[in-house]
C-alpha cells in the first residue's frame, strides 16, 4: 500500500473534496482521483462517496481515516530518524499574516527552503483567520493576542503597539485621554474586535466603533494617515510615520498590553521536526533583526 495514497485519502477526507485536496497536495485532481481508486482497490472497500459538491466519508472511510493519519505520522517520524543530521524532507504548509509576513517572515521561510532542498514549503499569506485543521496547514504564524483554543502556541517575539492618529484628525476631533473617551471617536478596525489598554496593573477592555474597517494593517495605516480615525497598530508599522510627523501617538497614558508573534500548530504529542526547525529559525531571526522593527526577543 503506497503511503502517498494514504496521505491523499487523509487530505481528501479532511478537505471534503478532491479539488481542495489537490490544492493542498500541489498535484492535479486526476492524480488525486487515481490514488483514491488505487487505495480503494487495495482495500476492497469504498472509502468515499463522491458528488459534484465534494466527497464524504463512508462508514468504513471514517474508521480508516484515523488509522491512515496515524500511519502517515509514524512514517514521517521514522523517515526523520533516517535522514542525515539536520536534513528535512516532505511538505510544510504554513499560514502567515499578509501585513507582516511578506516583509518579516518570508525571508525566514526562503532561508529554510535553501537549507533543506528536499523540503517542499507552501505558504499562504492572508490576514484572515485560517482554520489549520480544516484547511490542512501544519502550522501558522500569528501576530497579536492568542485566544483560548486547542492549538499549541509558542511565542517567537514580543510586539509593542500604540494608538495613532493624524495631526489633522486630532485638530478636528481632539485626542482621547482615557479608554472611555476613545468610544466617542472614529476607530479604524479589522472587524468587531475589542481593544485592551493598561491602567496601572489593570487591563481595561473596550469595544471601539468606526466606519472604516479593513483586514490588513497597511490599509488601516493608510486610513490613519488620511485622517479618517484612530488606529491601534504595531510600532514596526507606525514608527517612521510618527518620526515624520504624519502620525501622532494618542492616549499614551494607557498603552495596550504587549502582544506577541507566535507559531501555532494543531494539538499533538510532539511537533514535527520541520515545525521545530521553523520555530527556532523565526526566534533567531526575531532576535537578530527585528529589534528595530518594534520587536523584543
Amino acid at each position: 500500500m503506497d503511503d502517498e495514497d494514504l496521505r491523499t485519502f487523509v487530505e481528501v477526507a479532511d478537505a471534503g473534496g478532491v479539488s481542495p485536496a489537490a490544492v493542498r497536495l500541489g498535484v492535479s485532481k486526476s492524480i488525486v482521483s487515481r490514488r483514491l481508486v488505487r487505495l480503494e482497490g487495495e482495500l476492497g472497500v469504498q472509502l468515499l462517496t463522491r458528488s459534484t459538491r465534494g466527497a464524504a466519508l463512508t462508514e468504513a472511510g471514517a474508521t480508516f481515516r484515523d488509522h491512515a493519519a496515524r500511519v502517515c505520522a509514524e512514517l514521517d517520524a521514522a523517515r526523520e530518524t533516517l535522514l542525515p543530521a539536520g536534513d528535512l524532507r516532505g511538505r510544510l504548509r504554513v499560514a502567515a499574516p499578509l501585513s507582516f509576513g511578506l516583509t518579516h517572515f518570508a525571508p525566514v521561510l526562503a532561508e529554510m527552503a535553501r537549507r533543506h532542498p528536499q523540503l517542499h514549503i507552501q505558504t499562504c499569506y492572508s490576514d484572515r483567520f485560517v482554520d489549520l485543521i480544516a484547511e490542512g496547514y501544519d502550522c501558522a504564524i500569528r501576530v497579536g493576542y492568542i485566544q483560548d483554543s486547542n492549538l499549541i502556541a509558542r511565542r517567537i517575539a514580543t510586539i509593542h503597539a500604540k494608538l495613532v492618529a493624524s495631526p489633522a484628525y486630532v485638530q478636528a476631533h481632539g485626542s482621547p485621554e482615557t479608554p472611555q473617551e476613545l468610544l466617542a471617536h472614529q476607530c479604524l478596525m479589522q472587524g468587531t474586535e475589542t481593544w485592551q489598554f493598561m491602567d496601572g496593573d489593570e487591563v481595561i477592555t473596550v469595544r471601539p466603533q468606526g466606519r472604516f474597517k479593513a483586514d490588513n494593517g497597511v490599509a488601516l495605516l493608510a486610513a490613519a494617515t488620511a485622517g479618517i480615525g484612530i488606529a491601534l497598530l504595531p510600532d514596526w508599522l507606525t514608527d517612521k510615520h510618527v518620526a515624520s510627523g504624519a502620525l501622532v501617538p494618542v492616549m499614551t497614558r494607557h498603552p495596550p498590553p504587549a502582544a506577541g508573534a507566535y507559531v501555532v500548530r494543531p494539538p499533538g504529542q510532539h511537533p514535527a521536526r520541520k515545525i521545530r526547525v521553523l520555530t527556532e529559525l523565526l526566534i533567531e531571526h526575531c532576535d537578530l533583526s527585528m529589534r528595530s522593527a518594534g520587536f523584543a526577543p
